[in-house]
């Protein structure tokens, strides 16, 4: 397995803390269980532009920063652990569609290639708030109001959430790489090559 370069650490680590940045920003509130914000994009970008391994570091590196500046809800230690470590790496698995999008807008078609960026927003957002659901059932069901299920609570929330947070990103991110492609483009003859031999 070929190790990560420096740039591609570097980066998984900036667009961390720029996650973090972006969480502190408002935002869209219905309930109080339920938060929607385009904190997740900067990972996205990522995900876009390195894959699946600097994404789902970069994710990791989102939670701990969270743990470490006290931003986090921690009930257990595994709670912590399915949260704030497993949930947000796994927003890097939006990176599984990289080749896919990196195909497209290099050497296809943009309008496929934004088709697939919306589709990796929607899988590293259900990635991520699939942990959250299970961790909402093992441990907040008593959040949940009289006579409805810890599983149906945990899924109302975190269905609504997963869903507002992958439509607002899928348009952030539409309008990002529209307007700016090369936010995703990496000058990597290696890439380059290995790209012109699938298309």
């Amino acid at each position: 397995m070929k190790k990560l370069s420096l740039i591609a650490l570097i980066e998984a680590s900036f667009f961390a803390a720029f996650a973090i940045v972006l969480d502190l920003l408002p935002s869209i509130k219905p309930t109080p269980n339920i938060s929607i914000s385009i904190a997740m994009i900067p990972i996205f970008i990522l995900a876009f532009r390195w894959g699946f391994r600097v994404s789902f570091l970069s994710g990791l590196l989102w939670g701990i920063l969270q743990i470490a500046m006290g931003d986090a809800w921690i009930a257990t230690p595994v709670q912590a652990f399915i949260e704030y470590f497993i949930a947000f790496a796994c927003i890097g698995f939006a990176g599984l569609l990289f080749n896919q999008i990196q195909k497209e807008i290099r050497f296809g078609s943009k309008k496929k290639a934004l088709g697939w960026i919306t589709a990796a927003v929607f899988a590293g957002s259900f990635a991520r708030y699939f942990w959250h659901f299970i961790a909402g059932v093992i441990f907040f069901g008593e959040y949940a109001p009289e006579g409805m299920s810890p599983f149906v609570f945990s899924l109302a929330v975190n269905g609504v959430t997963m869903l507002g947070a992958a439509i607002l990103c899928s348009i952030v991110a539409v309008l990002l790489i529209s307007t700016a492609p090369r936010l995703i483009i990496r000058n990597d003859p290696t890439l380059l090559i290995e790209q012109k031999k699938v298309s």
